[in-house]
């Protein structure tokens, strides 16, 4: 509904909108889309009008209703629901000490480098985002404001993230086998 409060959209153009820019942070299958839109149409909280298209099926799109937009207002101030965090590149460094220690080192590298380019992606954003909307960025009543903020929040993440790839390689580059790993390996 987050997107819908800020412009009308289809099914496919909310699913191009959590590729990127909501991909960073939220995903949602294709499959996933249209069920909800139906749910929230069915709730009262989104409607839909259908757009004629020459040479393609005709379109749904998709609006917020004030009903919907008072639910966003009041789910917005509310606790996230807290779940379990997945990440398998933790996993992996749960176990890194029985692992080749220079193939673990290449594996933290190269993930820390896709995170060091995501971060140059998101600094490059933000660059933009000061630039063209230097005012709607610094006032929290604007859609610019939200979408700076979540912006930030991936930098930090993508920051910290490619620093501890960096650490964990070094860790293990460094890594000389104690006693029990020695064993785990050998099977004893």
């Amino acid at each position: 509904m987050g997107l819908l409060s800020r412009e009308e959209l289809s099914g496919y153009d909310l699913k191009r909108w959590m590729e990127r820019p909501l991909g960073y942070f939220w995903s949602a299958k294709h499959s996933q889309i249209y069920p909800e839109l139906a749910r929230l149409e069915e709730d009262g909280f989104v409607t839909h009008r259908v757009v004629e298209q020459s040479g393609k099926p005709d379109k749904k799109v998709y609006r917020i209703t004030a009903e919907g937009l008072e639910a966003l207002k009041e789910w917005v101030i509310q606790p996230p629901l807290s779940g379990p965090v997945r990440d398998e590149l933790t996993l992996k460094a749960y176990s890194v000490w029985l692992a080749d220690k220079e193939k673990a080192a290449r594996l933290f590298r190269e993930e820390g480098l896709r995170h060091e380019e995501q971060l140059a992606h998101y600094e490059d954003l933000r660059a933009w985002m000061e630039d063209e909307h230097e005012r709607e960025v610094r006032s929290p009543d604007s859609p610019w404001f939200a979408a700076y903020a979540t912006l930030r929040r991936g930098i930090g993440f993508e920051k910290e993230y490619a620093e501890w790839c960096r650490w964990t390689a070094e860790a293990v580059e460094r890594r000389e086998p104690t006693q029990e790993a020695k064993k785990s390996k050998n099977g004893g």
